[in-house]
């Protein structure tokens, strides 16, 4: 099965020919460059300088974090006005994650130095609250226990309260963590070998060993896990262009579907989100499209637009009206298919209802 990016299309951008213009390309040794932004969605201004890894929103206000693999976390306020740089900070290597605490005033962030830092947005301090034994894959600050919990690809989960440079608790797991996902106290986690670990972080201190553990539905590796808003279970995504729907309680309500595929091609389903009220969800692939689903009607609620390029990340805003997603190179044709010129870009999409809330009754049922 190829996870090769399909031909984009040819296509005028901003009235120049295709190949030239915003981003560049189109010379000798260069891939002709495609506009990303084929959704006339808001264009966030001063991008990474190479591909971005994760994004978060605050809780509390429309704030955008970006994790990226030049080694930066940026911020961004998104106003009625427009959106505006807030601020930046770098990790000594590659940056893989990022997320808000609940009250939006901390950032903590991880990635291939192996650390985990958290920065202040008020008064803008930084510290080291962690460290790990290889590249840290997710971080979440969980309110709740006063934690924040980092996974890596050392197999371990990690609790750290800020106040000392050891961990308070440390979890081992099967393999190494590719992605993982916290809404309390349900905690999601997707490893190497298509390992699920889901921990019941209210019991956690009497019982540390996982509530439920076992192996994605799906028949190739995980790529990411987004837990349902009523926490109840969980989605994830898979490199063969395939989505699973898992209840924890209830099995026989489990099932997949394909995504991202094209009749030649499929590709990695690269990020999950669920929307914040309507229970619905979204995914981003590596065909360079994003998706809005219904699964509790089993259908297809909006297909966008194809970027040209993978879509990489994708987060709702805590309102649910905003869809900020993020286009880059993502990798799957190793280090031979990057390219300077490919774009970097983060879009924000202003979501309408009718894109996300469920369709009753509607017959375009997704396959299985």
């Amino acid at each position: 099965r190829s996870s090769a990016r399909p031909r984009p299309r040819t296509c005028a951008m901003f009235g120049q020919p295709a190949g030239g213009g915003l981003f560049g390309g189109g010379g000798l040794g260069q891939p002709q460059i495609r506009d990303p932004n084929t959704n006339q969605s808001a264009v966030v201004p001063g991008p990474p300088d190479d591909s971005i890894s994760a994004l978060a929103w605050s809780p509390t206000a429309n704030i955008l974090a970006a994790a990226a693999w030049d080694k930066s976390v940026r911020i961004w306020e998104v106003t009625p006005g427009g959106i505006q740089p807030k601020l930046a900070y770098q990790h000594e290597s590659a940056v893989l994650c990022c997320n808000f605490s609940k009250d939006g005033q901390r950032v903590v962030s991880g990635g291939c130095d192996n650390k985990v830092k958290m920065k202040i947005l008020q008064t803008q301090q930084e510290q080291q609250i962690g460290q790990h034994d290889a590249p840290v894959k997710e971080v979440f600050v969980v309110d709740e226990m006063n934690m924040v919990i980092s996974g890596s690809w050392d197999r371990t989960l990690r609790f750290w309260n800020g106040q000392q440079p050891t961990p308070v608790a440390t979890l081992q797991l099967p393999e190494r963590v590719y992605t993982m996902d916290v809404k309390y106290p349900l905690l999601v986690v997707g490893t190497a070998d298509r390992h699920i670990c889901v921990y019941n972080l209210q019991q956690i201190q009497q019982n540390p060993q996982p509530y439920k553990t076992g192996q994605s539905a799906l028949k190739m590796q995980t790529r990411c896990v987004s837990c349902f808003p009523d926490k109840t279970g969980y989605a994830v995504g898979s490199i063969e262009g395939r989505c699973s729907i898992a209840y924890i309680e209830d099995s026989s309500k489990n099932f997949a579907f394909k995504c991202h595929r094209t009749n030649e091609e499929i590709f990695a389903v690269n990020t999950i989100d669920f929307h914040p009220t309507m229970g619905t969800f979204a995914t981003g692939g590596g065909d360079g499209t994003f998706v809005f689903w219904d699964k509790e009607n089993r259908q297809r609620l909006k297909q966008f637009n194809s970027c040209n390029y993978p879509v990489v990340a994708g987060k709702f805003n805590a309102p649910g009206d905003l869809y900020a997603y993020a286009v880059s190179y993502d990798w799957s044709k190793g280090h031979e298919g990057n390219h300077p010129s490919l774009p970097k870009g983060i879009m924000i999409h202003r979501v309408q209802e009718a894109e996300v809330k469920p369709k009753l009754g509607s017959n375009q049922r997704t396959r299985r």
